[in-house]
């Protein structure tokens, strides 16, 4: 699908007279029709912006994840809605600095987590319950 916007060289909320200024300027035959066709009529247009706005998202998240298309689609009425790849902040490295995180957490977490830990909680608890115990006691007989 054309971006019929980009091809005409106006913004995306433009005005009906800037979009007939700009269909009457065009000199392209086939582009000049069909913006005619679905700018021209209120329904078609509020079709084509709603479409529009989705296409602008999908061209969006595919930049974000580095996603262009193939270098036989470069230049086609298929590319009027991808952007160049947004490789500022990759979100693969992002990605693994996390998962990379996670792993080093639970290897931390395992190595306290050995047989004799069970052993040490179990004596605290008894412990602890003999204290509680001989407390009570010695609060009720006194």
């Amino acid at each position: 699908m054309r971006d019929l916007y980009q091809r005409l060289g106006l913004p995306n909320d433009a005005s009906d007279k800037e979009i007939q200024r700009a269909i009457e300027a065009c000199q392209h035959n086939a582009l000049k029709a069909d913006a005619e066709v679905v700018l021209g009529d209120p329904e078609r247009r509020e079709a084509y912006d709603a479409l529009h706005v989705t296409l602008r998202d999908i061209g969006l998240l595919r930049a974000r994840l580095g996603l262009t298309h193939g270098p036989f689609w470069q230049d086609n009425t298929a590319n009027d809605f991808s952007l160049p790849p947004d490789n500022t902040g990759a979100r693969h490295d992002l990605l693994i600095a996390r998962v990379e995180r996670a792993v080093g957490l639970h290897n931390g977490w395992r190595k306290w987590r050995a047989p004799w830990l069970l052993a040490v909680l179990l004596t605290g608890a008894t412990l602890l319950g003999a204290a509680a115990g001989a407390a009570l006691y010695h609060y009720w007989l006194l």
